[in-house]
């Protein structure tokens, strides 16, 4: 599955969920608004006079930043969206990583029910919900369902739960990075990883500009009983409490770990038990499929990023992150694992 642009003839609109418009949050001015989510103003002073040419690719207002010729590469990004000095990081998932924590997770199929989800999202043992799109029927609708029925987290504004959502990308259109993050998503996994250059494409399209290019819209995510309480509010707080995980499953993953490993924003890379035993051609204890898993735990330790696997593997050395939920004590597996040896995470 290769990242890529979308097309226009592509484009699928994402449901209207409780009558939210999708619409563009521009402006800082007056407190009015026509309903349809953006800000009209008192007036226009910096506006270019009816019917005339103001020149503004070459001449900067007085006062701009950028002056001169307008230009992409020498734009300085402005402080609209900076977080203020000392503002905590929230995401109880990205709170663990950093502080050395093992995080554990629930699959939670897309086409599962709002109140099997919420079950998952309410239990304490769970950190964040794998809502799997990749390999189940569903689509955004229905995770907007299972999402809306216990927003958010507990402590923050209006929230619900005490695990924060994330999604296994279904494909990896900027269309679906986009609808992940409007809804409330915290954690993306994108799956079959290649190489360093498929890594860049997802952190720019999971990431607020300046760091990626997701882009702002009228959301459900920026609503009290999701993150608009959130310490430094959605938009600003986005960058530093999203996780970003890729998945190395094929033999081109492994060979490119390194540069996917080091590509800036990744906060983990994941050991795909399942699919990087489909793409050797070699079982759990086979030193070729080993050899293999600590490629991938040797990337992560260089990069120094967090390291990813099935929750059965959560006693291997330096292993952080779960597919699944904490091992039951005395089993010998993660909660959720099939048949032999760990969950597979495919």
């Amino acid at each position: 599955m290769k990242l890529r642009y979308m097309v226009a003839a592509m484009c699928v609109a994402l449901p209207v969920v409780a009558g939210v418009a999708l619409a563009q949050q521009v402006g800082r001015g007056a407190a009015e608004s026509d309903g349809d989510g953006v800000e009209r103003p008192a007036g226009f002073p910096l506006a270019a006079p009816k019917g005339v040419d103001s020149q503004a690719l070459t001449r900067a207002p007085a006062g701009a930043v950028n002056q001169g010729r307008f230009t992409v590469k020498g734009w300085k990004y402005g402080s609209r969206n900076d977080l203020p000095p000392g503002t905590p990081v929230w995401n109880p998932v990205m709170i663990k990583l950093r502080a050395g924590q093992q995080v554990f997770s629930a699959t939670v199929n897309a086409n599962s029910t709002p109140e099997a989800y919420c079950a998952q999202a309410k239990n304490p043992v769970n950190d964040f919900i794998w809502t799997e799109m990749q390999h189940a029927p569903g689509n955004w609708t229905n995770v907007a369902n299972m999402w809306g029925a216990c927003p958010g987290l507990q402590g923050i504004g209006q929230g619900q739960s005490h695990a924060v959502p994330g999604v296994r990308m279904p494909a990896t259109f900027e269309e679906n990075f986009q609808h992940l993050g409007d809804m409330g998503a915290m954690v993306t996994v994108v799956p079959t990883v290649d190489d360093g250059a498929e890594a860049a494409e997802a952190v720019k399209w999971t990431f607020f500009p300046p760091m990626g290019r997701h882009s702002s819209g009228s959301n459900v995510a920026s609503r009290p009983e999701w993150w608009g309480s959130a310490p430094g509010g959605y938009r600003a707080s986005y960058n530093s409490n999203m996780v970003l995980v890729l998945m190395i499953e094929t033999l081109e993953g492994l060979s490119n770990v390194d540069a996917i490993a080091k590509t800036p924003g990744v906060t983990g890379i994941f050991a795909a038990s399942g699919d990087l035993g489909n793409f050797t051609g070699y079982a759990q204890g086979d030193p070729d499929y080993e050899r293999a898993i600590n490629m991938v735990h040797d990337a992560a330790l260089r990069a120094k990023v967090k390291l990813f696997g099935p929750s059965s593997w959560a006693a291997r050395p330096d292993f952080d992150g779960f597919q699944g939920g904490p091992p039951t004590p005395g089993a010998g597996r993660g909660r959720g694992g099939r048949g032999r040896g760990p969950a597979p995470a495919n």
